[in-house]
């Protein structure tokens, strides 16, 4: 399954000349000593390096493999959304509930950029998209297998910690993290943390393709400044933002994507001030990882969550 397409004469100068077309270039952001000052993010950290939790788990088709995972959902391969409870648990966990659709048009907001339904907001000039079929799970068994997700649980998952880190785009305020031009992903064909670690791959495969990732982040929220985040991939992934289900990607698919903008959530957010960002993700078919992130928000690292397998 692919990756969605797209979710500046020459002058003869006096000495004099030299040292006013100098003070000219430094005062107007340009080049001093060999470094640009154009950039106007300048400021900015390039880098911003996260840390989360991978869990692996056995296919279904294995020896104590887990039931959701190279699992395909009733209704056939596809993005599925309603799954999952808006907000997490005690624990910090997002919970199942089951009813989910699958989606066959997406919903997009202004700028045709895929959304979660569930904030559709017709007069922010968001566009419907359209559900097919009934209500589907999309591959998860029941609300006790999802718990396992994202939770350390003896012979059923094993965890290692693993960084990420988003670079920020050459003079902008953008930060991307993405596995076709990553230095540790690019050469392993998709996002691919965990192969030949943990349980192993899957029987027959060369790469590990059944794992979860969590990862969770803190933000300033800056009101009207278009902090945004959207994720690019598969399988399944939600998003929640202080606490509430902001992205919702379930299923087995190809990668796709959805975009949050931060000024839309209204009194969810604390402006200037601290917000928590979890993302949740899931790979759980052999055809292809894919992971792209693309955010605007000066992302912190988080407490990470409590492993009690980890991998060693």
């Amino acid at each position: 399954m692919s990756r969605e397409s797209k979710p500046m004469t020459k002058f003869v100068l006096t000495a004099a000349g030299l040292a006013t077309a100098a003070a000219i270039v430094l005062s107007s952001g340009g080049q001093a000593g060999g470094r640009n000052t154009s950039d106007p993010y300048a400021n900015l950290p390039a880098e911003l390096n996260l840390t989360g939790i991978c869990r692996d788990f056995k296919a279904r088709t294995d020896t104590g493999g887990h039931t959701d995972f190279q699992r395909q959902p009733a209704g056939g391969f596809g993005m599925y959304t309603g799954n999952v409870n808006l907000t997490l648990d005690a624990d910090g966990k997002p919970t199942f509930k089951g009813g989910g659709r699958k989606v066959s048009t997406q919903w997009r907001d202004s700028a045709r950029r895929n959304i979660n339904p569930a904030m559709y907001n017709a007069a922010a000039g968001d566009t419907a998209g359209a559900f097919t079929g009934s209500a589907d799970p999309g591959g998860i068994a029941s609300a006790e297998t999802f718990r396992q997700w994202f939770r350390d649980v003896a012979g059923v998952n094993m965890s290692k910690q693993v960084p990420i880190k988003l670079v920020r785009q050459a003079n902008t305020n953008l930060y991307v993290f993405d596995d076709r031009t990553d230095p540790t992903y690019s050469s392993r064909g998709g996002f691919f943390p965990i192969n030949n670690e943990l349980w192993g791959n899957p029987t027959g495969q060369t790469k590990n393709f059944g794992f979860t990732f969590e990862l969770a982040t803190e933000f300033i929220y800056k009101p009207s400044e278009g902090q945004a985040f959207t994720f690019i991939g598969d399988d399944d992934v939600w998003v929640f933002i202080n606490g509430k289900l902001v992205i919702d990607i379930g299923g087995v698919h190809g990668a796709t994507s959805q975009t949050v903008q931060l000024d839309r959530l209204g009194s969810l957010m604390i402006p200037n001030a601290k917000n928590t960002l979890v993302l949740f993700f899931a790979e759980r078919h052999t055809t292809q990882s894919n992971c792209r992130i693309e955010t605007t928000i000066n992302l912190r690292p988080a407490q990470l969550p409590n492993t009690s397998s980890m991998y060693d």
